[in-house]
């Protein structure tokens, strides 16, 4: 429940950030830089979380970070969930050389270290949202696509589907009927746990700078910025880090749960 709350509050927060933030995250005052938390600016509203070297007030920027945070953990797995699922199912229902194929290019790209593959990707592509989440889709798919192709080997065997295609259904029809509704279960608990991998990704392509440009606000980014004046200023790295790890924490939490409560053979009656 208390991971539930948290990972509410973050959505919530993401979604009314362009309310509830006091400052514009990216405009800055050169006269109230480095403020401690809790201080007055000088124009008397309060910098609950301190500013930055720029005189940014942290706490709007991670308000609409969050934002960027879970639009990219979300939109990349979703993205690199239905490439995988679909090539993955193909690859196990049809076997033969679609599979050998498929198969090959999953091993050849996991051999790679997935942030340093993104990190190259990134270089070529260049800075950007779009550019990040497609970045984490095409690093990320093959997971999904093993997950699917050992359902899809397991389920077309399955007797359900041998009488479906003994009364004349296409492939077509087995697959969407039969084979991917019972592969979804395992397929959900791998994206809800890959949410925060591709959360932590994003952050450690924009703490790098390859990652979000400078007119975006991100975790990632205010970490980097702040890594600089962590004896001077801690809270300018500080705030953002523990915003991470709550994220991340309060999501995997919740991935355990959905993967007992999806798993029948995890539950203890």
């Amino acid at each position: 429940m208390l991971a539930w709350a948290l990972v509410s509050l973050v959505v919530l927060a993401a979604l009314a950030a362009d309310w509830i933030s006091p400052y514009e995250p990216l405009k800055g005052d050169i006269l109230n830089n480095l403020r401690p938390p809790g201080l007055s600016a000088r124009d008397g509203f309060p910098h609950l979380l301190g500013t930055d070297m720029l005189g940014r007030d942290v706490l709007s920027g991670i308000l609409h970070g969050a934002r960027v945070s879970l639009l990219v953990g979300v939109a990349s797995v979703i993205g690199a969930g239905l490439i995988g699922t679909v090539l993955g199912i193909l690859a196990g229902y049809f076997r033969g050389w679609l599979d050998e194929v498929l198969m090959r290019i999953v091993d050849v790209q996991l051999a790679f270290p997935f942030i340093l593959l993104a990190i190259v990707i990134m270089y070529v592509l260049g800075r950007g949202l779009f550019n990040v989440i497609a970045v984490l889709v095409i690093a990320s798919w093959p997971l999904y696509a093993r997950v699917a192709r050992a359902q899809a080997l397991r389920l077309r065997e399955s007797e359900f589907v041998l009488a479906a295609r003994s009364l004349g259904a296409g492939w077509l029809r087995i697959v969407l009927r039969h084979i991917l509704p019972n592969a979804l279960t395992p397929l959900l608990v791998v994206a809800t746990f890959a949410i925060p991998q591709m959360i932590i990704f994003e952050a450690a392509l924009s703490f790098l700078g390859v990652g979000m440009p400078l007119d975006v606000v991100s975790w990632g980014s205010m970490l980097a910025s702040g890594r600089t004046a962590l004896e001077q200023a801690w809270w300018i790295a500080s705030f953002p880090g523990i915003a991470i790890m709550i994220t991340v924490l309060s999501v995997n939490i919740l991935g355990d749960w959905l993967r007992d409560r999806l798993d029948p053979s995890l539950r203890v009656s």
